[in-house]
């Protein structure tokens, strides 16, 4: 049985794609983040830089001192590509001669040949981050050479937005590629356990006898579970051997010591010379003949319970071995002036069946028969046709069934309310039900019109 708590093969590969899968889908978006987020970046700063190199361009000196001829087109380029603030700051030696006078120059001292190319850096503005490039030249002024610092900056709007529509869009890859993996692993699961699947119905299709070692093609991670298997079907089928070979013999070993013994006390009955031993040798009798009974139908009743479930498939002719049950029985039937009349044996009926068996169960009815049938009285014992199905009927005028149920009477060691003086174990009904289940048949039990009970075998016909 499933535990509750207990995921499923399937549901276990199922969830570790899954999981994968998103880590897969967040990895692939926090890396477009971060690879669009630096390429935007990059792109930007190179426009920003251009404008610095393009301000610094315009620097002139004079007598009169530096200066500066802003190139309106530059400042249009940085505007054009978003709705970003700018400002700008020209210095020399640190004062402004232009500009936003309180834009913040770098906070680290850069040299002369670092600041002959724009570097960036970002810094908060009032109330805003921008991104600054500065860069320095030196201009030639008042016959002096002069270092002129000139400073360009952005706000980052514009990049966040660029940042924000490539998230988005890094999103839907990234749900996209989660979407793909989920379909792929439920189709990866079920291609990686149909072999698995295939194996469980090779091995479910099997009938109950079939103990033929598995040769299923599977892979090669399946081989131990394979031989695995094979090895417990090996041992199986061992076992059940034992187990046949144990019931044989024990039938054996325990119905000749007990038939010997009930021989010589009859024996020693004939030869008893007064009543008291002649009732104990009586008695022991009645006790023999009780344990032989029940020792045989207990061992009948194994044997059946062994083979139903694998029950050989074989022809029987019903007719020949109804024949040679009732003349068996003629003997035993005799002591009690019981006439076995039998009907239908002529012509031959075949089924298909474990011959074991249905001996077995036609060997109880008629043993039930002629045990509760009165002296002096007749069983009919009737081999019939109907249908698709044979029919074994033994009807005798014997105590009947007193008003018992058949679910009742065919339980394991359940006896009739009017037979507790007769020699019984309560399986013979038992054994005749299950071996009819065990051929797709069935058994009734009746009171016969008259007195007396009629029991019906039926099989299928082969």
């Amino acid at each position: 049985m499933r535990d509750n708590g207990a995921l499923s093969l399937r549901e276990r590969l199922m969830l570790q794609l899954l999981v994968l899968a998103a880590v897969l889908a967040v990895a692939l978006f926090v890396a477009v983040r971060t690879v669009a987020g630096s390429a935007a970046e990059e792109t930007l700063d190179g426009v920003l830089g251009a404008a610095t190199i393009a301000v610094a361009d315009e620097l002139r000196g004079g007598e009169e001192g530096v200066s500066v001829d802003l190139p309106h087109e530059a400042f249009s380029i940085l505007g054009s590509i978003s709705e970003d603030r700018i400002f700008y700051r020209i210095a020399v030696d640190g004062a402004t001669i232009t500009g936003y006078d309180d834009l913040p120059l770098p906070e680290a001292a850069r040299s002369p040949a670092e600041l002959s190319t724009p570097i960036f850096y970002t810094t908060q503005y009032r109330d805003t981050e921008v991104r600054v490039a500065v860069m320095q030249r030196v201009v030639l002024a008042g016959r002096l050479s002069t270092a002129v610092t000139v400073l360009v900056a952005q706000t980052r709007a514009g990049q966040a937005e660029i940042a924000a529509r490539v998230a988005n869009q890094a999103a839907g890859i990234g749900l996209g590629v989660f979407a793909l993996a989920a379909v792929l692993s439920i189709l990866t699961a079920g291609s990686v356990l149909r072999p698995i699947n295939r194996l469980a119905e090779a091995v479910g299709r099997r009938g109950p006898s079939d103990l033929r070692s598995v040769d299923h093609p599977s892979p090669a991670e399946l081989r131990p579970l394979v031989d695995a298997l094979n090895g417990f079907i090996a041992r199986l089928r061992a076992g059940l051997m034992r187990t046949e070979t144990f019931i044989a013999e024990a039938a054996h070993h325990i119905r000749t010591p007990l038939a010997t013994v009930r021989a010589r006390a009859e024996t020693a009955l004939r030869k008893a010379e007064t009543e008291e031993a002649r009732e104990t040798l009586r008695a022991v009798i009645r006790a023999v003949e009780e344990s032989a009974r029940s020792a045989s139908q207990l061992l009948d009743h194994a044997t059946v319970v062994y083979r139903s479930d694998r029950p050989e498939r074989e022809s029987v002719d019903l007719a020949r071995l109804v024949a040679g049950l009732a003349q068996n029985f003629q003997p035993v039937a005799g002591l009690k002036d019981v006439e076995i009349h039998t009907e239908g044996v002529t012509a031959p009926v075949e089924v298909v069946g474990d011959r074991l068996l249905i001996e077995a169960a036609l060997r109880n009815m008629l043993d039930n028969a002629v045990k509760y049938s009165s002296p002096d009285s007749e069983i009919a014992l009737v081999l019939s046709r109907k249908g698709d199905e044979a029919c074994v009927e033994v009807a005798d005028r014997g105590r009947g069934l007193s008003g018992g149920a058949q679910p009742d009477l065919t339980r394991r060691f359940a006896r009739g309310a009017n037979v507790g003086d007769v020699v019984g174990s309560g399986l013979g009904l038992t054994i005749v039900e299950e071996v009819a289940a065990a051929h797709g048949g069935r058994f009734e039990l009746a009171e016969r019109k008259g007195g007396g009970t009629c029991a019906l075998f039926w099989v299928p016909l082969g």
